[in-house]
């Protein structure tokens, strides 16, 4: 009896560490209201942390199980929205990465991501993301820094906006024969965001490009496996 308390707590304890997630949120929130860049990106740091760890907390202690009447998936698709797509076209907004018809380039971006987040198939069975997976905190972390045109940031959104709604497959951390492999890249990567929010107000432009190629990769991968798969098929014919 008291070993089945201990797992029921500790399967809660995995929901309200995903709740964090809100928390380090409404920081940033602040942060972009006090017009802190820095302070913004460092708390969604937090709460990307916080993803991107609780999915394998909740594996290894069985939250399903343990919690079953709590929707742990809801409540991370809520903190995920609001803290990789609604605060980071806040900070567009709030920064002036946008303006004038661009203001629609953000409505997009609110609306696809809403679309993306409830679809039934947002995340394959065998573990994969369909379409864009609304890292739009690490686009707007790039647009950010590279100072681009008001204009062309919108452009760059829109695009960002449309791919959600293309059936490419992207990687995640439950991807079979891959959970090990994108663990270990986000790991470094990470490393490389941490030091570019740190230096962000003085930007080092030698990792900051060195980190590009880390989404580059990630957005190229799932075009190549798509061709390598549609080869099989042909040659299986």
């Amino acid at each position: 009896m008291m070993k089945n308390r201990w797992l029921v707590a500790r399967a809660w304890f995995v929901h309200l560490y995903t709740g964090l997630g809100i928390l380090a949120g409404f920081m940033a929130l602040n942060a972009i209201v006090q017009g802190e860049a820095q302070q913004v990106f460092l708390w969604l740091g937090v709460a990307l942390f916080l993803d991107s760890s609780d999915g394998t907390l909740a594996r290894a202690w069985d939250v399903k199980r343990w919690a079953s009447s709590f929707d742990g998936r809801k409540l991370d698709d809520i903190t995920d929205y609001i803290n990789f797509t609604f605060l980071p076209v806040f900070f567009a907004y709030q920064f002036g990465l946008v303006s004038g018809w661009g203001m629609i380039a953000l409505g997009a971006v609110l609306l696809s991501s809403a679309y993306g987040f409830c679809q039934v198939a947002a995340k394959t069975a065998d573990g994969y993301f369909t379409g864009f997976p609304s890292f739009w905190n690490l686009l707007i972390l790039y647009l950010y820094l590279f100072q681009l045109s008001p204009t062309v940031n919108a452009i760059i959104l829109s695009i960002f906006s449309v791919m959600v709604f293309v059936p490419i497959r992207f990687l995640s951390f439950s991807t079979p024969k891959m959970q090990h492999v994108m663990k270990f890249i986000a790991a470094v990567y990470g490393v490389f965001l941490f030091w570019i929010v740190v230096t962000i107000e003085q930007p080092q432009w030698a990792p900051i490009l060195i980190s590009l190629v880390f989404p580059v990769a990630y957005g190229v991968y799932p075009l190549i496996e798509r061709r390598r798969v549609r080869r099989l098929g042909n040659a299986l014919e």
